[in-house]
C-alpha cells in the first residue's frame, strides 16, 4: 500500500532497493517495483487490493500485519498485567459507573498484587503505574463515592486478608495511595499520613494527590503546577524532574474519578501552549482543528481523514492532530492511515503550515510525539491506567497551527456533560465556532444510520451542540467576538440521505482506506454518504462562508468527490508530505 501513490513515498526508503525475492507476480515488467497503482480512463488512481499489498506492508514496516491498528503499539512500552487491568476496568470510573468486585475477583487480584511485590511475576509484573491507579481507585470509592459503589462486602474480606501481607512487600509510596490517611485499612499504619515524597516535584504531586484521594477538587495553578513539574516523564533532559509512576496515575486516574470541574479540565488543556514555542501562522482564509479522539475507532469506519480532502476542495483548510495509537481502545487513526499511505506522519507545526497554505492540498495532519512531546510521554502510562484520563477529553482541544483567517474546533464526545465542558474550553482558545460531535465511537463520524427504538439513554449519536459567529448583531462575548448557540440532533434521512448500517473495518486500517478512497473515487453507498454528510453539516453547523444552506453544503461537498478533486488533494497530500523536511 505504500507505494499507492509513487515508487518512493518515504523519504527512507526506496522501492527500487527491495529484496530480489519479491515475487515476479508482484512486479511490473517495466520498472519492477511493485505494480499496486494504475490509472482508469479519466487519469485517477485507484487501488488494487491483492496479495502485493500484503507482501510489501511486511517489508516496509517490519511488523507481522501493519493492517490492523493494534500493530501500532510502541514495541518499547511494557505491557500491564492483564488480572489487574481487568479490575482496573471495574473500579477504576466514576461514582456511578464503578462495578465492585466479588470477594473471589478480589482475592484474585491482590494474590497478584502480592505474587508481583514478591517477585514471582516475573514475566506478568504489575507496573507501579497499575498500583497506583488500582489503589487509588479503591481508595477514592471507599473516601467519596456514594454507597452502592464503594467497597464490596467481598472487596473488604479480600483486603482484611492480604493488607497485613501486602504491607510487608509493597513500598512507602503505594501504601501511601492505598491509606492516605491511615482510616482505610485499620492497621495502624503511619506510612500513609506521614508519606511526603521525594523531592520538591514530587512533594508537590503529593500534596495534590491528598486532595485527590478525599475525593477533592484542585485550583486550575495547582494543577498547572504539577504538570509541568512532572512531565516530561522519564526525560532524560537535563533538569526535568522524575516522579514515582505511581503517584502519578494515582492523580490522573483519581481526577476522572472525581469528575473534573472545568478550572481542572482548563488546566489540562493549556498546561502545555507553546511547549515548542509561538505557533506559526497559516495564511488561510479559514482553518478548523479536528480533535478526533486520540485512542482511534476499533469498530466502524473513520471519515475525518477523507472529510479533510474534501474541504480542502472549496478552500475550508482543516488540521488533524492525534498519534499513531493509544490506549484503551488502540483503535485505528488518521496517523495509522496515512502512514500506511506513505504520507510523512511526523510533521512540524511549521511544516503542517506549508500544506494548509499549499493550493494543492489545503489540510495537514500532525502528530502529538512532535507537537506536544510532553504529554506524549505520558503514552505508556495511559495504557498501564486503563481509563481515560482527564487528557483524553483536553487534547482534543488544541491549537498547533494558528490562521490569520476564521477558526474553528471540531470534536468528539460520548459521556454526557463533557459537551459543555469542550465547548467552554473552545471558546477559551477564542476561535469563531465551535462544534462538539457524539460521533459513532465517541468519534467525529455522523452516521446515516436509523436511531434503533431501544437506543441507550442520554444524548443519541449524530446530537451537535456548538457555537457560531456569522452575524455582527449577535451579543459580543468577553473576548470580542460573537458568537451564537445551538444545538441539533442531526437525521440523516431529513436531508435526503437512505438509512444505512456504518461500514464495519475492526481495527482493519487498510479496509478502512479503501472504502475511503472508493468513495472518494465517486462509489456511491455508506462511506460516501458519511463523508458527504460529515463534511456539510460541519460547514453548515460552523457557519462556513457557502454553507448557510444544508443542502447547498451536502451538495458542495458531493461535488468535490465527484468531479475527482477530493481524491487528487489526498493523493498530493501524500506526495507533498514526504518532500517538505
Amino acid at each position: 500500500m505504500n507505494s499507492l501513490i509513487n515508487a518512493s513515498p518515504h523519504p527512507k526508503l526506496s522501492f527500487s532497493r527491495l529484496p530480489s525475492q519479491i515475487p515476479s507476480r508482484f512486479l511490473s515488467s517495466s520498472n519492477q517495483v511493485p505494480c499496486l497503482r494504475r490509472k482508469n480512463a479519466v487519469g485517477r488512481l485507484f487501488v488494487r487490493s491483492d496479495a502485493a499489498i500484503d507482501e510489501v506492508e511486511h517489508l516496509v514496516y517490519g511488523h507481522s500485519n501493519p493492517s490492523i491498528s493494534s500493530s501500532y503499539r510502541p514495541n518499547e512500552i511494557p505491557k500491564p498485567n492483564q488480572t489487574v487491568l481487568e479490575a482496573q476496568a471495574r473500579v477504576c470510573t466514576g461514582p456511578e459507573q464503578t462495578r465492585p468486585l466479588s470477594e473471589e475477583q478480589a482475592f484474585k487480584v491482590l494474590d497478584t498484587i502480592l505474587k508481583s511485590a514478591r517477585g514471582e511475576l516475573k514475566d506478568e509484573e504489575v507496573s507501579k503505574a497499575q498500583l497506583g491507579a488500582f489503589f487509588a481507585g479503591m481508595t477514592i470509592r471507599a473516601n467519596s463515592f456514594p454507597e452502592h459503589t464503594q467497597w464490596s462486602e467481598g472487596e473488604r474480606h479480600a483486603m482484611d486478608f492480604f493488607w497485613p501481607r501486602l504491607l510487608h512487600v509493597l513500598p512507602q509510596d503505594i501504601i501511601f495511595i492505598a491509606d492516605p490517611e491511615g482510616t482505610i485499612m485499620g492497621s495502624g499504619c503511619s506510612i500513609g499520613p506521614n508519606y511526603g515524597g521525594d523531592g520538591i516535584a514530587e512533594m508537590r504531586l503529593v500534596g495534590a494527590l491528598r486532595e485527590v484521594l478525599a475525593g477533592g477538587h484542585l485550583g486550575y495553578e495547582e494543577v498547572q503546577g504539577v504538570l509541568r513539574d512532572v512531565l516530561p516523564l522519564n526525560s532524560d533532559d537535563v533538569g526535568s524532574s522524575s516522579v514515582n509512576e505511581s503517584l502519578l496515575a494515582a492523580f490522573l486516574i483519581g481526577q476522572r474519578m472525581n469528575r473534573e470541574t472545568d478550572r481542572e479540565l482548563k488546566a489540562y488543556c493549556l498546561a502545555f501552549d507553546g511547549e515548542l514555542g509561538p505557533l506559526p501562522i497559516a495564511d488561510v482564509n479559514s482553518l478548523t482543528h479536528y480533535g478526533e479522539p486520540y485512542d482511534g475507532n476499533t469498530r466502524f469506519f473513520k471519515s475525518t481523514l477523507f472529510v479533510a480532502a474534501v474541504r480542502a476542495c472549496y478552500d475550508e483548510s482543516s488540521l488533524i492532530h492525534g498519534v499513531q495509537w493509544m490506549p484503551p481502545k488502540g483503535g485505528i487513526t488518521e496517523g495509522q492511515l496515512l502512514k500506511f499511505m506513505g504520507a510523512n506522519t511526523h510533521l512540524s507545526p511549521a511544516h503542517a503550515k506549508i500544506l494548509l497554505e499549499d493550493e494543492n492540498v489545503g489540510f495537514a495532519y500532525v502528530n502529538q510525539k512532535e507537537v506536544q512531546p510532553s504529554l506524549y510521554s505520558l503514552i505508556g502510562l495511559r495504557e498501564h491506567i486503563k481509563k481515560r484520563p482527564p487528557l483524553a477529553t483536553t487534547e482534543k482541544v488544541q491549537q498547533f497551527v494558528r490562521a490569520k483567517g476564521r477558526e474553528a474546533i471540531v470534536a468528539g464526545f460520548y459521556h454526557g456533560g463533557y459537551e459543555n465542558s469542550m465547548l467552554m474550553l473552545m471558546k477559551r482558545r477564542r476561535v469563531h465556532s465551535g462544534l462538539v460531535i457524539k460521533g459513532e465511537e465517541g468519534a467525529l463520524s455522523m452516521t446515516t444510520k436509523s436511531r434503533a427504538a431501544n437506543a441507550s439513554k442520554g444524548l443519541p449519536v449524530n446530537h451537535c451542540s456548538g457555537f457560531r459567529s456569522p452575524r455582527l448583531d449577535v451579543l459580543t462575548d468577553i473576548d470580542g467576538i460573537s458568537r451564537e448557540s445551538f444545538s441539533i440532533d442531526v437525521n440523516a434521512e431529513d436531508y435526503g440521505f437512505e438509512p444505512t448500517d456504518t461500514p464495519r473495518t475492526d481495527r482493519s486500517v487498510r479496509k478502512n482506506i479503501e472504502l475511503g478512497l472508493a468513495a472518494l473515487k465517486g462509489e456511491k453507498g455508506p462511506a460516501y454518504d458519511r463523508i458527504v454528510l460529515n463534511a456539510g453539516m460541519v460547514d453548515h453547523l460552523m457557519g462556513c462562508a457557502g454553507a448557510e444552506d444544508v443542502i447547498t453544503a451536502l451538495d458542495r461537498a458531493r461535488e468535490a468527490i465527484d468531479s475527482g478533486k477530493a481524491l487528487k488533494r489526498l493523493m498530493s497530500y501524500v506526495q507533498s508530505s514526504t518532500k517538505v523536511l
